[in-house]
């Protein structure tokens, strides 16, 4: 038994006053939001739309994983998706950035869309990815984008045909088989008369092969991949007028430059050393030629600052994927920083054909759209878009024939295209004759600055080959363009610090911002 003491001892701990003793608070359970969803519409290549609820504070990087896995792309790092601003200018969703914050209000209606085109399609790995990429020239063809001679249009044509029906068959195949089939904007009975006759030659090939022949001839056309933007450009360094109305492409091989829808000059990757932007205004810092001592600045005037921005972003994106072999890495300091940060996140072309060697799978089984419900949708029809300008469309059949390569031609070698690299000498400057389709103009405006590139010729295995001939077209632009690219571009100096340099182990490349 426990003795009185013990017991007296118990009591008195009991009786402590209660103002001596210590409360254990215990903090409330705090309520986790709900997370808010938000639907997300994308129209996909084939013309169907891809539905799926996302997290609002979602990446763009989210979305286009989830699109890449709905079609069971691997080889996904060629394309990207596009959306719209409020004045119907497209823009590419930055995949690091969230969604929300580059919307900015406007409906998450979305486009998936190749936005750098292989050189050489027949690199890629599987026939899905050649897939993808069909539908999109096929989509570029119809919207204008692609100019083709009549040849072309009814070539391609066939190997379409080839590829969804198979070989032709007269019992199977009645006299208008092909009245479902859109080809061209302008498409004629003669036309798909033509692609009839095409057709009986490709008996025997498969769905894969008719695309690869497709790909193979498209590749050639003088458009191809190419990303155009309205500029204008001074005649006379002392005119204060507004300038000569242009257009500036981006592709896979440089800046290319058109007035009146006639390719007047061109500046490959290798011959810019540095590329910019401050306020409105676009500058290219280009190499000094064999004979020249000076390097040259030559600046265009863009509608505002948004379109200058976007104009840069396009070109740091296509020089980074196509010509180095890895990004250039972000900035290790922490000083402040004037100007943009945006850098190319993504992998190069050399690394993604590195990684689609690796590619160890069956075959993916997928079903070819056919061509009618291909064309019944657009991404001008999408909601939340703009509907298409009718007034924008090119009406190639009022082109003299001489101004559309054919693909004949084409892969003759008797015209250039956009795919080739950098001509030597003289032949740089030269103009060539190449139809470029209207682009509507872009209305909005605002201030920035920023710049980049230099480097050495590329690795045998990332350059093409160069057309051996390459006609000389008179053109006073050339005459107003060589006025700037002399006197080591004075007139429009450009002061630039804080420049970044790749690793040694790279090809040696500048991006450089510039300081208002």
């Amino acid at each position: 038994m426990p003795s009185e003491e013990g017991a007296n001892e118990v009591n008195q701990q009991d009786a402590v006053p209660a103002e001596n003793k210590t409360e254990v608070k215990t903090s409330p359970v705090k309520k986790t939001k709900p997370v808010k969803m938000q639907l997300c519409r994308v129209l996909l290549l084939d013309g169907t739309e891809y539905e799926v609820e996302l997290d609002k504070k979602a990446k763009g990087q989210q979305l286009f994983d989830m699109i890449c896995d709905h079609l069971n792309l691997l080889e996904k790092d060629y394309f990207g998706i596009t959306y719209r601003d409020p004045q119907d200018q497209k823009y590419w969703l930055d995949p690091l950035k969230e969604i929300r914050k580059q919307i900015k209000g406007g409906p998450w209606v979305f486009g998936f869309n190749v936005k750098f085109y292989p050189p050489d399609p027949s690199q890629l790995q599987e026939d899905i990815t050649r897939y993808q990429l069909c539908l999109q020239i096929r989509d570029d063809i119809l919207k204008g984008r692609l100019p083709c001679s009549f040849v072309t249009h009814a070539l391609l044509g066939s190997y379409i045909v080839q590829s969804e029906l198979g070989d032709y068959d007269p019992e199977e195949h009645s006299a208008d088989y092909l009245s479902e089939f859109k080809f061209a904007p302008n498409q004629t009975k003669e036309l798909e008369e033509k692609v009839m006759e095409l057709h009986k030659t490709h008996k025997g090939q498969t769905p894969a092969e008719a695309e690869l022949h497709y790909l193979e001839n498209a590749k050639k056309l003088a458009m191809y991949g190419v990303d155009l933007h309205h500029a204008k450009v001074r005649q006379d360094e002392k005119d204060d007028s507004e300038g000569v109305d242009i257009m500036l492409g981006v592709c896979a091989n440089g800046l290319l430059i058109y007035r009146d829808r006639l390719r007047i000059n061109r500046f490959a990757w290798p011959k810019i050393l540095k590329i910019s932007y401050k306020r409105s205004n676009f500058y290219i810092k280009i190499r000094p030629g064999e004979f020249e001592q000076f390097e040259s600045t030559i600046g265009f005037k863009l509608p505002n600052h948004r379109a200058a921005k976007r104009l840069w972003k396009v070109c740091v994106e296509h020089h980074t994927f196509f010509r180095l072999v890895s990004p250039e890495p972000p900035p290790k300091s922490k000083i402040l920083r004037l100007g943009s940060k945006f850098r190319y996140s993504g992998r190069t072309q050399h690394q993604t054909r590195q990684i689609s060697a690796l590619i160890d799978r069956p075959a993916p089984n997928f079903e070819r759209t056919l061509s009618k419900r291909f064309s019944s949708k657009s991404m001008d029809a999408a909601p939340g878009y703009a509907p298409y300008r009718e007034q924008n469309r090119p009406d190639l059949s009022k082109l003299p024939p001489d101004m559309s390569a054919s693909a004949d031609a084409v892969g003759a070698g008797k015209l250039p295209y956009a795919d080739d690299v950098p001509p030597q000498g003289d032949e740089e400057e030269a103009a060539v004759q190449e139809t470029v389709p209207p682009v509507a103009e872009p209305e909005v405006n605002g201030t920035e600055t920023h710049a980049a590139p230099e480097e050495p010729a590329p690795p045998e295995e990332l350059t093409n080959k160069v057309d051996d001939e390459i006609p000389n077209v008179e053109n006073a632009v050339v005459d107003e363009l060589e006025s700037q690219v002399k006197h080591g571009g004075k007139a429009l100096h450009v002061s630039h610090t804080n420049t970044h340099t790749c690793t040694p182990s790279l090809p040696l490349v500048v991006h450089t911002k510039v300081d208002s």
